[in-house]
This record gives structure tokens, sequence and C-alpha cells, in this order.
């Protein structure tokens, strides 16, 4: 998967983050970010905030690309955290956030979220806990054909969420793909009663879903106020 989106980068980052457009203009990649977080953040602020002032908040972007999200994410929350596979993503994410100094972008392993916490450690030390607000993720848990992989980063975000917070993602709902273990860009379908399953097993209530059956299923999964601890 590495391989596959560094070469991807390389080639158009902008295009595959965001494939309506071939060519992308800086003004017009970004500005799409801005109405990505528009039309699935600030219309649902009930369930984002829970009565938090925004700025107060430490927020995870889960495939952060080029940047595209992550620049209205760092513009509307106190502090934002975001990962991605490619080195090459990356790079242009943080040249793209080089105005933004409460926006922290990290390459990951491409199935766990380590590199966050142990950036928040050394920044703050081991004994200090990271906690975040809110964590986010489209069109990325779409390409990835591994359910094992999915439920890991779900069981991750559980980690890092304080009780009660909500992680909005979207995942491929359609039972039609075709999905290869070698492929990196058609990802592994769920159903509605699969995404339960795996909220239960990651201490998630899954109280809202949109879209089952379809490619963009959106799902919501707050935090269990009495969770504990998953995945170690």
């Amino acid at each position: 998967m590495r391989r596959d989106w560094d070469k991807r980068a390389r080639e158009n980052a902008r295009h595959y983050v965001a494939t309506g457009k071939e060519q992308w203009s800086e003004e017009e990649f970004y500005r799409s970010g801005q109405i990505t977080v528009e039309e699935f953040i600030l219309t649902d602020l009930v369930n984002v905030c829970q009565g938090k002032d925004p700025k107060d908040m430490k927020v995870l972007e889960i495939g952060c690309g080029a940047g595209r999200i992550t620049r209205a994410l760092a513009g509307f929350f106190g502090e934002v955290y975001a990962v991605d596979i490619s080195r090459e993503m990356v790079r242009q994410a943080r040249t793209a956030l080089r105005q933004f100094p409460n926006a922290h972008v990290f390459r990951n392993s491409g199935k766990d979220l380590s590199v966050v916490r142990t950036n928040w450690w050394n920044r703050f030390g081991i004994g200090e806990r990271l906690q975040l607000d809110f964590a986010f993720s489209i069109i990325v848990f779409q390409h990835i054909p591994s359910r094992e992989i999915i439920e890991n980063y779900v069981r991750e975000v559980n980690r890092l969420l304080r009780p009660g917070a909500l992680f909005k993602f979207q995942v491929q709902g359609s039972p039609r793909v075709v999905v290869k273990a070698e492929d990196s860009w058609v990802g592994v379908p769920f159903t509605e009663h699969e995404a339960r399953e795996m909220a239960d097993r990651c201490g998630f209530e899954m109280r809202y879903e949109d879209g089952a059956g379809e490619q963009y299923y959106w799902l919501w999964f707050f935090k269990k106020k009495d969770a504990g601890s998953f995945g170690g």
C-alpha cells in the first residue's frame, strides 16, 4: 500500500486524493477540502463537538493525503493530528500546512496509530496521555482490502479518544465490489450488521449510519464511556 500510494502521489497527488478532477489548481483543491468539512462536520457539530468549543478540541484525521481536508480542520479546531501511509503525501501535506502550527502530520505504518502516541510522548513526556475529542476519515478505508487492518484502525482510534467522543468515518458499503488482497484501490465492503459488530468489538456504540449498500457508507462510532482499554 505504501509503495502504491507513494507512486500515485508522485504522479498526481491531488487527483488520487480527489478523483473528481484530473488537474486541480491549488485554490480549487483546498476549497474542495473546506467543502467536505462544511458538509460532513460543520452540519454535525452537536455530535462532533458535544458542547465543547472547537478551538479547545484535539482532533485526528486518518489518511490525510496531501492535506486537502487537514487545512480546513486546522482552521476550525484547536489542534489537529493527521496521518498518512505515503511519505510523499506527508511531505506535500506538511508543505500545505506550514502556516498552521496547530497541525501535526505524521507518516504511519498503514495499520496503526502508534506514531501519534510516540510523538505526543516525545513532546510532553510519557506520563502525559493524549486524549482526542474527535476523529474523522473519508475516502480512505474504501481503499483498504483488509477487514483486519480497518478494524485495527478503529480499535486504535478508541484508545486515543476520550469517553463519549465520536469517530465519524466512511467505508466501502457496496456489496458488488471485487476485492483483491494485493489491490490498494478497492476496499473491503461492510454491511450494517458487520459495522455494528465491529463497533461493539472495538468499544464503540454505532449510533448512526448512512449509505448502506453504497460506496460511501458513513458510520458514527461513539466511544463507550465504560469501554475500558481496547487494543492493549
